[in-house]
């Protein structure tokens, strides 16, 4: 075995992406190292490019989903060994983030792989799922069973903006479970209602209806209105419209993913920013991913979108950013190492 890997370093924002070798990760007592088998790409990756954003130090290895195989594990580890299939939610220092041959994080950041999950379709999962649950528990203060002994939401009825975003397919999957007799609505393009209603949503609309909610409110209980609203991807910054579709006298509920999109809210809007590293923070945080591979493994939790593996090896990730940046609708790209 090699005394050295290889990290795929970005010099500076918006500057040059190379490959570079480092001394071989040592794990510490609580933590695992991780022989990466394949990457998943998300906006913030484009964010870290054009700005630098949380970025403490340079030259600096980003990347925040993965999959792979287990390598070597700290003196304290118990439930991983080398040769576990993993999924892993990754870290912001150079040794914890995607971007490299091999990644070493906390335990409390790795899943077991289910065995009918591919290493790309894995490594999709971690970012989307804690975003959604950060959208959910603390922008709609809504417990999830899976994390929480806490009494239902009283909630019966959500609206999901970006429905067919990762986050948004997530966040519908989650919401089923938590609330189980409540109406989800989504928008989304209509050739993804489908896989959404297949996911728990109760019913679909295309995303320009957002400029006239009528129909919306017509889909909620007895034509009442939405009791909440989960913003995946920033819409009511370009169609704040949608507001309207909130019932007058009910919580008024708006969570907004933080993408970046400022997003005007009206008064009495009871509103929330959410960051998904928050719920990582969180009590709850140490259980968030091993509670996704028992989701997965349970068939409670299903791909909240197509994967689409773009390219192979560290030099495919800086042309699947740039593309990632332009739009993409309905999928997930992933760059495999295997």
């Amino acid at each position: 075995m090699s005394d050295t890997v290889v990290q795929y370093q970005l010099s500076a924002p918006k500057g040059e992406f190379t490959q570079v070798a480092v001394p071989r990760p040592v794990p510490g007592p609580n933590e695992v190292s991780v022989r990466t088998k394949a990457i998943a790409l998300n906006p913030f990756d484009w964010k870290q490019l054009a700005t630098g954003v949380v970025v403490s130090s340079w030259p600096a290895v980003i990347g925040n989903d993965a999959a792979g195989v287990i390598e070597s594990v700290g003196d304290e580890v118990k439930d991983f060994q080398p040769g576990d299939e993993v999924l892993l939610v990754c870290g912001r220092t150079n040794r914890s983030a995607a971007f490299q041959e091999v990644i070493t994080v906390s335990t409390r950041a790795v899943a077991k792989k289910p065995s009918y999950l591919t290493f790309a379709e894995a490594a999709s999962l971690s970012a989307c799922y804690v975003t959604s649950t950060a959208a959910i528990v603390l922008g709609l203060n809504v417990a999830l069973p899976h994390l929480s002994s806490q009494a239902s939401s009283p909630l019966k009825s959500v609206l999901v903006l970006g429905g067919s975003s990762v986050v948004g397919a997530g966040a519908i999957q989650l919401l089923r479970q938590a609330l189980p007799d409540a109406t989800i609505l989504a928008t989304s393009s209509a050739q993804h209602h489908d896989h959404l209603l297949s996911l728990g949503a109760t019913k679909c609309f295309e995303r320009s209806v957002q400029d006239t909610p009528s129909e919306i409110l017509a889909a909620t209980p007895d034509g009442a209105g939405l009791d909440a609203i989960l913003d995946a991807v920033g819409a009511a910054a370009v169609q704040p419209a949608i507001f309207a579709a909130l019932a007058p006298g009910g919580p008024k509920l708006y969570s907004q993913v933080a993408t970046g999109a400022t997003v005007p809210i009206p008064e009495g809007v009871a509103a929330r920013l959410v960051y998904g590293p928050e719920m990582v923070a969180r009590p709850e945080g140490g259980r968030l991913i091993p509670s996704l591979g028992e989701l997965l493994e349970a068939g409670k939790y299903r791909l909240p979108a197509r994967v689409e593996v773009i390219g192979k090896g560290l030099d495919a990730i800086e042309p699947g950013i740039h593309r990632l940046q332009q739009g993409v609708s309905g999928s997930k790209l992933v760059v495999s190492l295997e």
